[in-house]
C-alpha cells in the first residue's frame, strides 16, 4: 500500500493485513501483483506462499537482469510457474504464473527495458528492438507504465536526492510520445487475456 519493499524489515507481518485491505477496496479483483521496487527476492520468496494462499494469479516481480537495487539474473525470460522455492526457473507445480520484465543487451551487459525508468532514460529504439525480438521469439515483452508518467503536469516536484530526482523525473515529458508510438506499432494485451488465450 505503500511501496514498502517487500524485503525490508518486519514487512512479513504486515503483508496479509495489506492484502485484505486491498481486497476491501477492490471487492476482490485483484489476481495480479508486481512486488514494489521489484523487491522480489530470497529474502522475500514467501510472499509467493502469501499470494497463493489469497488465490492471485500471476506475478510480475521478476527482472532477468541484475542492476543495484533488484534482478534474479538466471530467471527465464518468457512466462513460468514460480514457487517461493524456485523463483528462477519454471516449477510445474506452481499455482503462480511469473511474468518476467522485459530485458536487453545494452553496451554489452542484460538490463531492464521494460518501461518505466527504462523507457524515459535508455535510448527509443533500445525498447523498439527489445519488443521486436521478443515477438520474433514469440514470448511477451512485459512492460509497464506509471500513471503519473502520462501526466507530468500534475506530478508534484518534491525535493529528493540527485539519484531519486533523476530516476523520478528524468524525461518525463517525452512518455507520452513515446508510448503513443508503441501502441501504433506493437500489438499490447492485459496478463489476465494473455492467460485466457494461452491456458
Amino acid at each position: 500500500m505503500y511501496h514498502s519493499r517487500l524485503d525490508s524489515e518486519n514487512f512479513q507481518e504486515k503483508f496479509s493485513k495489506e492484502l485484505d485491505d486491498f481486497a476491501k477496496l477492490t471487492n476482490n479483483k485483484s489476481k495480479g501483483f508486481r512486488a514494489p521496487t521489484f523487491s522480489l527476492n530470497e529474502k522475500s520468496s514467501w510472499v509467493i506462499d502469501t499470494l497463493e494462499k489469497y488465490d492471485y494469479v500471476y506475478d510480475s516481480s521478476i527482472v532477468p537482469a541484475k542492476t543495484n537495487l533488484y534482478g534474479t539474473p538466471n530467471a527465464p525470460k518468457k512466462p513460468y510457474k514460480i514457487t517461493s522455492n524456485s523463483l528462477d526457473s519454471d516449477n510445474p507445480h506452481g499455482k503462480i504464473i511469473e511474468f518476467p520484465l522485459m530485458i536487453t543487451k545494452f553496451l554489452g551487459k542484460t538490463i531492464p527495458v521494460g518501461g518505466g525508468f527504462y523507457l524515459r532514460t535508455l535510448p527509443f529504439g533500445t525498447t523498439k528492438k527489445a519488443l521486436r525480438s521478443y515477438s520474433q521469439e514469440n514470448i511477451p515483452g512485459v512492460f509497464y507504465i506509471h500513471s503519473w508518467e502520462l501526466t507530468p503536469e500534475y506530478m508534484p516536484k518534491i525535493k529528493l536526492s540527485t539519484k531519486n530526482n533523476f530516476i523520478t523525473y528524468h524525461n518525463l515529458n517525452k512518455v507520452l510520445e513515446r508510448m503513443d508510438i508503441l501502441l501504433s506499432n506493437f500489438e499490447f494485451t492485459s496478463f489476465e487475456r494473455f492467460i485466457q488465450n494461452n491456458s
